[in-house]
């Protein structure tokens, strides 16, 4: 694997629990508006910069992308963000409890991407590629990590450990009071040591940020197109911003779904229905449905929680056996008819939601099913044999931060290094 360190704009030590802020994609668009509305001052104003315009704003128009642009070189031009030019690996400890992980921040090879070193598990949608494509073409820069998983290497993980010895570079906690401790590998042996470690590292798995990772190709693929012969492979634009943990780290949490109604069944015909396909449904209860192993979902509709379980022969393959397909296919699709779930409006996906928001919800006259986590290594398998998963699948906590982390991968001189030249002649 090609993995290198990084050169970044990251903010002032002081100005970092303000400034960083959760990724763009965790909010719809008046979430969005409303945390900018709440956090004037955080990086989700320029990764969301269509929460500077009127709602009725279309947000793909040019005007929006340029505030990015405007918006992130006022950050560099006021002090918030300050450009660190020596090349360095981070590493980035997250702290939720007693859950703890702890990763390297680094610029990962797209060559790495498409030839399937780094693999995926999940499709991506057209629109939402370009849109971080076009975001990052009028930054310049790459703004979000990607989060990547790899198989334990216990030496690897050492020399990590090792370097958390040191004083951090960061301290803070976020909205949802998970603690983010961030060190600065800086010294030449060791960010060698790092670099060749790295190189061992066989497969990584996208664990979250698809549409980033495709965005970051697709801007590769037009900065090479742009610069012809002149492209020697190692310009910033042929690697991407991610984060890496091991696999046994990563904390993986329920990722629930929610039919807004019954599909027009009563709850006698929704029991048969369901039986009629394989599901044995369990009888009505009134404790919450949460299961802790494969094979079984909670369901609550028409006032009551069900334990469901599939029966009958299963899938061979990694993607079909999965909990979530299983649903799809026995469940939503033909009983609930919810076809695509991508796209069917009457469908909207939880994450990590607690008993009660889904009763809550349900019991507006729809129907939720509460799920069993897709483990790291079925995501591994399924990435491992060139399929993918339904629609969110995978629901990963704690979360990474934006913003701590700007990567410049343009050659094109623009209004932030203009920002950065000015400070540094004001020194």
């Amino acid at each position: 694997m090609h993995v290198e360190p990084i050169t970044c704009y990251r903010p002032r030590p002081e100005r970092a629990a303000e400034f960083a802020a959760p990724p763009y994609d965790v909010f719809d668009r008046a979430g969005a508006a409303a945390y900018v509305a709440a956090h004037p001052n955080s990086f989700l104003a320029i990764d969301r910069p269509e929460t500077g315009f009127a709602p009725d704003q279309d947000m793909y128009a040019d005007e929006v992308y340029a505030h990015a642009h405007d918006l992130l070189a006022s950050r560099v031009s006021d002090g918030t963000l300050l450009r660190d030019g020596t090349q360095c690996f981070y590493l980035w400890r997250l702290r939720d409890g007693d859950h703890v992980q702890t990763g390297i921040v680094a610029a990962f090879a797209v060559d790495d991407y498409t030839n399937g070193v780094i693999r995926r598990h999940e499709l991506t949608r057209p629109s939402k590629v370009e849109d971080r494509a076009r975001h990052i073409a009028a930054t310049g820069c790459q703004t979000s990590p990607v989060l990547l998983a790899y198989r334990d290497n216990p030496v690897l993980e050492a020399l990590v450990e090792a370097a958390t010895a040191a004083d951090p570079l960061y301290e803070l906690a976020d909205g949802a009071g998970v603690r983010h401790t961030i060190w600065r590998v800086a010294r030449p042996a060791a960010v060698e040591s790092l670099r060749l470690m790295l190189a061992y590292v066989e497969r990584v798995y996208i664990a979250d940020g698809h549409h980033r990772a495709a965005a970051a190709e697709l801007a590769c693929r037009e900065a090479r197109t742009s610069a012809g012969e002149r492209c020697t492979g190692s310009e910033a634009y042929n690697y991407f911003l991610g984060a890496l943990f091991p696999a046994s780290q990563l904390g993986v949490r329920p990722y629930d779904r929610l039919v807004a109604d019954t599909g027009g069944l009563t709850e006698d015909e929704l029991v048969s229905s369901l039986e009629a396909r394989g599901v044995a449904v369990g009888a009505r209860g009134e404790r919450p449905v949460r299961p802790t192993k494969p094979g079984r979902i909670g369901m609550r509709a028409f006032g009551a929680w069900r334990e469901l379980a599939f029966e009958g022969p299963l899938p061979d393959d990694p993607a079909g056996s999965l909990d979530v397909s299983l649903l799809q296919e026995r469940v939503l699709g033909p009983v609930l008819g919810v076809g695509d779930p991508a796209r069917d409006a009457r469908i909207s996906f939880l994450g990590d939601a607690d008993a009660a928001e889904l009763e809550r919800r349900a019991d507006a006259g729809g129907v939720a099913f509460a799920l069993c986590p897709t483990s790291v290594e079925q995501l591994m398998a399924v990435a491992d044999a060139g399929l993918t998963m339904p629609p969110k699948s995978t629901w990963f906590a704690p979360k990474l931060l934006s913003g701590l982390f700007v990567r410049r991968i343009s050659h094109r001189e623009s209004v932030i290094d203009g920002a950065r030249h000015a400070i540094e002649g004001n020194k």
